[in-house]
C-alpha cells in the first residue's frame, strides 16, 4: 500500500491532514480580516488592496486552488473521522454530561456545515456577483458596503462569523496537540492563544456588517 494512503487511512493520519488544513485556513481568515480592515481607511485603500491581489493572476488561481483543496480535505477528514467515531460506539451513552469547554467540539459538526454554505455564498456575493444587489468589477469598497447594507445578509454573516468562532476556537486549541505539540506546561498558554486569537477574529469580522449597518463605513 502506498504510504500516504496507508497513512491517510489511519486516525492518526486524518487527524494530522485536518491540524495542517486547518492552519492553511486559519491563516488565511487572519490574513482576508486584516485585509478587509483597510475599509476604515477609505474607499482607495480597500479598492487598492483588490487589485494588488490582482495583479498576479497566476498566484492569485495557485492561492484559490490551494484554499478550496485545504476545505475539501479538511472536510473530509472531519466527515470520515465522525462516521469512524460512530462506528466504533454505536450505542449513545445513556448520559451525556457536556460541559461548557466541550460545547464547541460538540457543535464542530454542524459550525462546519455552515460555514461551507456560507464560503459558497461568500464567493456568489462578493467574488462573482451574482447574489449581489449591485456588483461591480474591481470596486471592492462598493462592493463591501453595498453588500452588507442588506440588514438579513449581514445577519447571515453575523452568524456565519460566530460559527467561524466557535470552530476556530475548538481548531486552534486542538490543531497544535495534533501534531505533537503538547505539554503540560504550555497547555494554558495555548488554550489562552487559542481564545486570544478566536475574539480577534471575531470582533475583527463582525465590526464590518455592523459598520456598515450603522453608517460608519460609508461610499
Amino acid at each position: 500500500m502506498n504510504p500516504l494512503t496507508q497513512l491517510l487511512g489511519s486516525t492518526l493520519g486524518k487527524k494530522a491532514l485536518m491540524a495542517v488544513t486547518g492552519l492553511i485556513l486559519c491563516g488565511f481568515v487572519v490574513a482576508h480580516m486584516l485585509g478587509n480592515l483597510q475599509v476604515y481607511l477609505g474607499p482607495g485603500h480597500l479598492d487598492a488592496y483588490g487589485a494588488s491581489l490582482r495583479k498576479v493572476p497566476a498566484l492569485l488561481w495557485i492561492a484559490r486552488f490551494t484554499l478550496l483543496g485545504a476545505v475539501l480535505a479538511h472536510a473530509w477528514a472531519a466527515v470520515t473521522l465522525t462516521r469512524a467515531n460512530r462506528a466504533a460506539r454505536p450505542v449513545g451513552y445513556r448520559q451525556r454530561q457536556d460541559l461548557a469547554a466541550n460545547y464547541a467540539s460538540n457543535s464542530m459538526r454542524w459550525g462546519g456545515v455552515t460555514l461551507a454554505l456560507f464560503i459558497v455564498y461568500h464567493i456568489l456575493h462578493f467574488t462573482t456577483g451574482q447574489v449581489h444587489p449591485d456588483f461591480r468589477e474591481g470596486a471592492v469598497h462598493h462592493n463591501f458596503v453595498v453588500g452588507l447594507q442588506v440588514w438579513y445578509v449581514a445577519l447571515f454573516y453575523m452568524l456565519a462569523v460566530l460559527a467561524l468562532g466557535l470552530h476556530l476556537w475548538h481548531g486552534a486549541s486542538s490543531l497544535f496537540q495534533t501534531l505533537g505539540l503538547n505539554h503540560p506546561r504550555y497547555n494554558a498558554l495555548r488554550r489562552t492563544a487559542a481564545s486570544v486569537l478566536t475574539a480577534v477574529v471575531v470582533l475583527g469580522n463582525l465590526s464590518f456588517p455592523i459598520a456598515v449597518l450603522t453608517g460608519i463605513v460609508t461610499e
